[in-house]
């Protein structure tokens, strides 16, 4: 699927709940958020639904995400159901690994392909501070158990606070430099929560890892679904990755969509446009209906976001994309929180 912009849209990340075991900082409040209603989320059968029309439109590669996806009962039931589907070529996962290491069985024998960890810090105190509570040691055990699957992909995403220890980047990328996994560093978007915290830019950690493993080299190669640029510093065995949002925008590259645990499929994380797959579903639709609409969206993907322009609220004329714009011509951001979005 070919978007306005001349993009191929092959890649869509699917969130299947809102809810988290933790309460990260940056992605929900202290208390939580007001849970969407069962009967509101999409049933397995919905979602698969539609990754089988998304497939048919040339969406090739899945990511499963929440919320904590893991969180949900019967999630490896649902990987492999994708995972089946004519034309879809990978299904990977991004959880806080929380309950990986009792999951990760299930979850391969069903077909994940490879599995991002959110990991922002190798200090247990700090960790349960991030995530208000949240047991470190069990992350890890996810991780070492992942390791030893030798058909699995395994990567650490890091989002660094500027509060925290230069130190502590350091320890999370001797996690490539000892094993064969990769370390990607994202820059803080400005979305919910996360636009009271500054990123900081993978510049500045490339510079603190550049001082402590000295100069690295670009990796060529494809090593993912996403815009991360990854580097091999001598002596690893992994590799470090920078995703740049804010600081260095590769919208011209974007092949992404996401479709909420409510069924509403975006085309860009920052702004709150898109279409409700689930009432159209619900309203008996059939496929040709909801492919057309797919189509649609995808298409009018905007051109860029524009992270850092504007806190909240509305942008308008050019600044807001070539496509999407509501009839005022303006085009409201995303206000909601990571974890209610499936960012």
């Amino acid at each position: 699927m070919i978007d306005q912009q001349g993009r191929t849209i092959e890649y869509m990340r699917v969130s299947v709940t809102d809810r988290c075991n933790l309460r990260c900082v940056y992605c929900m409040p202290a208390g939580g958020v007001t849970c969407v209603r069962h009967d509101d989320i999409l049933t397995y059968d919905e979602i698969t639904r539609i990754c089988r029309i998304g497939a048919e439109l040339g969406i090739s590669r899945i990511k499963l995400t929440g919320g904590e996806p893991l969180v949900r009962r019967g999630l490896p039931e649902l990987l492999g159901m994708i995972r089946r589907l004519p034309g879809i070529e990978q299904v990977t996962l991004t959880t806080n690994g929380i309950l990986l290491k009792e999951k990760i069985n299930e979850l391969v024998s069903n077909g994940l392909d490879s599995v991002n960890i959110s990991i922002d810090t190798l200090d247990g105190n700090r960790y349960r501070e991030i995530t208000r509570g949240g047991e470190l040691n069990k992350v890890l055990s996810g991780i070492e158990t992942a390791l030893k699957v030798p058909s699995l992909k395994v990567k650490i995403n890091c989002v660094p606070m500027t509060e925290t220890p230069r130190q502590e980047y350091i320890r999370l990328a001797r996690l490539a430099r000892d094993h064969e996994m990769d370390v990607r560093f994202i820059e803080m978007m400005p979305i919910g929560l996360g636009r009271k915290y500054g990123y900081v830019s993978g510049r500045q950690i490339y510079q603190t890892l550049k001082n402590e493993f000295g100069e690295a080299k670009r990796c060529s190669g494809r090593f993912g679904n996403g815009p991360a640029v990854y580097v091999c510093f001598p002596g690893f065995i992994g590799k470090i990755g920078f995703i740049d949002a804010v600081s260095h925008q590769f919208c011209e590259k974007c092949n992404r969509v996401r479709l909420t645990s409510e069924g509403y499929l975006k085309p860009c994380l920052q702004y709150g446009a898109g279409t409700d797959l689930r009432d159209l579903m619900r309203s008996g639709a059939d496929d040709g209906i909801i492919r057309d609409e797919m189509r649609r969206t995808i298409y009018d993907k905007p051109a860029c976001h524009h992270f850092g322009e504007c806190a909240c609220g509305k942008a308008s004329g050019k600044n807001a994309s070539d496509g999407m714009k509501q009839d005022n011509g303006e085009m409201k951001y995303e206000t909601r929180d990571m974890s209610q979005i499936g960012g």
